[in-house]
């Protein structure tokens, strides 16, 4: 289901969290669940991956995840305001220490001239820093490759935060 360099990616994640006792949540959006199915591929992922949130409606990310409808509303789903939001409400709505949040467009629709297909926003909230967030512009490469891409970029984040 996932490729190589992404079932690796994952392992080395585990095995960082893992060295350093962090616990991980998931907020996802346009990956809908794909990174906490790809934790969860590998045996002992519990000693790591806490839960996962799929919150692909708007109104999901209000009612689980705390986003208030009107920063939706002012910014979009697909925003780095809505992204920081989502993963500080994975890490408030869990017992995990580090929390990731994907949000885009995966397309083949959806987007727009100002937010383009291949947009994705991905916030990591970690207890005790600075939530990051990163602004990926993939373009229209196709679903299943944007959300390969974004499941990267994520992975990536969350091993920026374990230490």
């Amino acid at each position: 289901m996932f490729p190589d360099r992404l079932r690796n990616l994952c392992l080395l994640t585990m095995d960082e969290a893992r060295e350093r006792r962090v616990k991980i949540a998931s907020a996802e959006s346009c990956t809908g669940g794909l990174i906490a199915a790809l934790f969860t591929e590998f045996s002992g992922s519990s000693d790591v991956f806490e839960r996962g949130f799929v919150t692909y409606s708007n109104r999901s990310k209000e009612e689980v995840l705390g986003v208030p409808g009107d920063l939706i509303a002012d910014y979009g789903a697909v925003s780095e305001a809505v992204a920081r939001l989502m993963a500080e409400g994975a890490l408030n709505s869990s017992r995990a220490n580090l929390a990731i949040a994907v949000t885009g467009i995966a397309g083949p629709g959806g987007g727009t001239p100002m937010k383009p297909v291949g947009t994705v926003h991905i916030a990591c909230a970690r207890e005790n820093k600075a939530v990051l967030h990163e602004a990926c512009y993939f373009g229209d490469i196709g679903r299943h490759e944007v959300r390969m891409a974004t499941i990267e970029a994520a992975l990536n984040m969350i091993r920026q935060q374990i230490p």
